[in-house]
């Protein structure tokens, strides 16, 4: 892979976490306001009345999200680097080089004259 590519993958993955981190975080703030506030949390459908539900549960799950989302951004943080720091592009050798240029030592070229 080449040093492009590794910055297109970094900067995907880290897009990635974090439309993740918005798209399913936003249900996670309420519970966090409850636990901070009051003692008891209660999720409120729409069509229902509220429920009652086991806070350290939802903010076990609410950290395990946070982790897949630092885990999805450093895996992106870390292709990024891998990619601005990687030399693979330059460091071809000459012998392993194609395309116009590559080959100078072409026996074909010899027999033609």
């Amino acid at each position: 892979m080449s040093d492009m590519r590794f910055i297109l993958i970094g900067l995907i993955t880290v897009t990635i976490g974090f439309i993740v981190l918005g798209v399913f975080g936003a249900q996670f703030t309420e519970i966090t306001v409850q636990t901070k506030e009051f003692s008891e949390c209660y999720k409120y459908p729409e069509d229902q009345p509220p429920v009652r539900i086991e806070c350290d549960q939802y903010l076990q799950e609410k950290n395990l999200l946070f982790l897949l989302v630092i885990l999805i951004i450093s895996g992106g943080i870390i292709g990024l680097i891998k990619g601005i720091k990687g030399k693979w592009d330059q460091d071809v050798k000459p012998d392993e080089m194609v395309g116009p240029g590559g080959d100078q030592d072409n026996d074909d070229a010899d027999n033609k004259t």
